[in-house]
């Protein structure tokens, strides 16, 4: 514990967690402007096709960018180059994978009048084409901790969609078709932005090496997989309800995900730094600093989700009402919101004990668990949907999917190091009360200095008159 001192958040964790606040605002203001302009159908298409999107971006993240950030973070200018290089080299031909067969789809527009399965074809190879150097981009800053950087880059992509969105609405524009238009053409606007200011670095694509590829390559393999699982437990309960109930579940259950923003805004926020901390660690050999990083942050984070889940049992149907309108006022959003997140309490555990076993180079382990995740999801999902016929049926399998993970990711993480699971919940508890209890002596401080300068102003009122006399004669006072 001495070597490590858990207490405090430093600036960097500070600015990573208010940047994806800003982040998160501007998402739910985007959430908020297409469930009151669109029908709740055409809300559902498009939450089922951007998460075919969100798919195909996962595989590539999943199969660089760990590997980015582990390899090129602290690591020397020469080679830094050589890493970033082969980066760019291997996400160019994914996205090129993709793209290809994304063409091959366009010939059976023609044979079909499914709305999600067109809307597919047309958007989703481009759109996964045009975030490429945004992805890349995103990578490098993470890996040079130039988190400032990063998120401002990423505001300026949100804040565009907003305003173009809001735009399209003043003059009654606003489309399904549209709206993934402009969400393209602003994901090119970014990109083209990002190179003219060299953030990505793609001209070190010529100090790319067969050595670095296959290294990159051997690593990725493993956590392509567990990130595309994570993805795709993300996405799985969308598109069993789609093909089981319809676009309008789709709708409902994704408002009812909206406010696990709050939720996504720490995981992410602390998830970024967390795997920063823990690659440097793990590169100098120091196994304990890994321990204490890892019990630190999903305690803290537990810890926080708690009082998050008290307020959701009480503003739930107020948070549904407000963000979807009227329109879904008589669907369980709300009910399934606040059971979604009450689940959310475990998360932390989950989702950094796979981050951990990324890092100390476990990733067929992580890959192993999102698998089983998913079949325990899948099974569970159907099952659910079965039984109650709505989408209480998919949270549901949320629960038991991350019970299982937790379970079965701290069992294999716990051959490596040496935590328990109270032993994570008691760091938690112990940081955050030392945390609050600094923050109070803070303003304690603050009072006693208001208070003291309150009861010293008549004695320096006093000396002020008796040095200046003739401003009592002015009758300045």
């Amino acid at each position: 514990m001495a070597a490590f001192k858990l207490s405090g958040l430093r600036n960097k964790h500070f600015l990573v967690l208010m940047g994806n606040g800003m982040l998160a605002v501007i998402a739910m203001a985007i959430s908020f402007v297409l469930f009151h302009s669109l029908s709740m159908e055409d809300m559902g298409i498009w939450v089922f096709t951007y998460s075919i999107i969100a798919f195909c971006e996962a595989g590539r993240s999943g199969f660089l960018y760990t590997a980015a950030v582990k390899f090129y973070a602290g690591t020397e200018p020469e080679r830094g180059k050589t890493v970033l290089g082969s980066i760019w080299y291997l996400a160019i031909i994914v996205t090129g994978i993709i793209v290809l067969l994304n063409i091959c789809l366009l010939p059976f527009l023609s044979y079909t009048n499914n709305k999600e399965f067109t809307l597919c074809i047309q958007w989703v190879g481009i759109s996964f084409l045009a975030t490429l150097p945004s992805d890349v981009i995103s990578w490098r800053l993470q890996a040079e901790e130039k988190y400032g950087t990063m998120l401002g880059f990423r505001i300026l992509n949100s804040i565009c969609s907003i305003v173009c969105f809001t735009i399209l609405i003043l003059f009654h524009e606003m489309t399904l078709e549209k709206a993934f238009f402009f969400n393209f053409l602003i994901n090119v606007a970014t990109s083209i932005i990002g190179i003219m200011l060299n953030l990505g670095g793609i001209k070190y694509i010529k100090n790319r090496t067969k050595e670095c590829i296959t290294e990159i390559v051997h690593y990725g393999k493993y956590t392509f997989g567990s990130t595309l699982g994570a993805t795709s437990l993300g996405h799985i309960d969308t598109w069993i309800l789609n093909f089981t109930l319809g676009p309008k579940s789709v709708a409902i259950y994704n408002l009812a995900k909206r406010f696990i923003a709050v939720v996504d805004i720490l995981l992410r926020s602390f998830a970024v730094t967390c795997m920063s901390e823990m690659a440097i660690a793990f590169n100098k050999g120091n196994l304990e600093h890994v321990t204490n990083i890892f019990k630190k942050y999903a305690g803290m984070l537990t810890m926080a989700f708690i009082p998050l889940a008290i307020g959701a049992l009480f503003l739930g149907d107020f948070a549904i009402d407000l963000l979807g309108g009227k329109e879904y006022y008589d669907t369980p959003a709300s009910k399934a919101f606040i059971l979604i997140m009450f689940i959310a309490i475990i998360y932390p555990m989950e989702t950094l004990n796979g981050v951990t076993l990324d890092i100390i180079h476990k990733t067929e382990v992580n890959f192993k668990k999102m698998v089983f995740m998913i079949i325990v999801k899948v099974v569970t999902a159907f099952a659910g949907v079965m039984i109650f016929h709505n989408v209480y049926g998919v949270v549901c399998s949320i629960f038991l999917a991350h019970g299982f993970a937790v379970l079965y990711g701290n069992h294999q993480l716990q051959k490596s190091l040496t935590y328990t699971i109270p032993g994570i919940i008691a760091t938690g508890y112990r940081e955050v009360k030392e945390l609050l209890e600094r923050k109070l002596k803070i303003s304690k401080r603050i009072h006693n200095i208001y208070i003291t300068l309150m009861l010293d102003l008549p004695f320096y009122y006093d000396y002020y008159i008796s040095c200046v006399p003739e401003l009592v004669e002015l009758e300045m006072f």
